[in-house]
Order: structure tokens, then C-alpha cells, then sequence
């Protein structure tokens, strides 16, 4: 008796582009951080504002808790 295989199923046009549209909206996001990060950096950090943006691009959640908890300089 032969097995029944499960085969992948072809996502439809309509999946498709509802995973291109996350896609694209997630890139959106990931970069709309990266340019939040160094303009307010420019403003509220005494580090250099383009190496926050690089540690926000290369590790994006992680990046923005560094930047929270060490590169702001604390005004109250």
C-alpha cells in the first residue's frame, strides 16, 4: 500500500500578495527605525548618532533597547 505524501500547496495570487505586502510593510518599518534612531540621536545622545543607526540596523529590537537604556543621555 502506497503512502499518501502530503505535497506542498502553491500559495495563491492572493496569499502571495498578502506576503509581499507584509514584506514590504515590515521593510517600511525596519527602516522608518533606523532614520527615527539617528535623527533622534542627533538630538538626545552624546554617542555618535550613525553608529546608533547601524546597531538598529543590524539588530533592530535589540538595537532600539541598547539605544533606550544607554545611548540616551537622561534629561528629566
Amino acid at each position: 500500500m502506497p503512502s499518501t505524501i502530503p505535497t506542498a500547496v502553491p500559495l495563491q495570487m492572493g496569499e502571495a500578495a498578502f506576503v509581499l505586502l507584509f514584506g514590504l510593510l515590515f521593510f517600511a518599518v525596519g527602516i522608518a527605525l533606523i532614520f527615527w534612531t539617528y535623527s533622534d540621536a542627533k538630538k538626545n545622545s552624546s554617542h555618535p548618532a550613525f553608529l546608533w543607526a547601524i546597531v538598529v540596523f543590524l539588530a533592530p529590537l535589540l538595537g532600539l533597547v541598547l539605544y533606550f537604556l544607554v545611548g540616551r543621555d537622561q534629561k528629566y
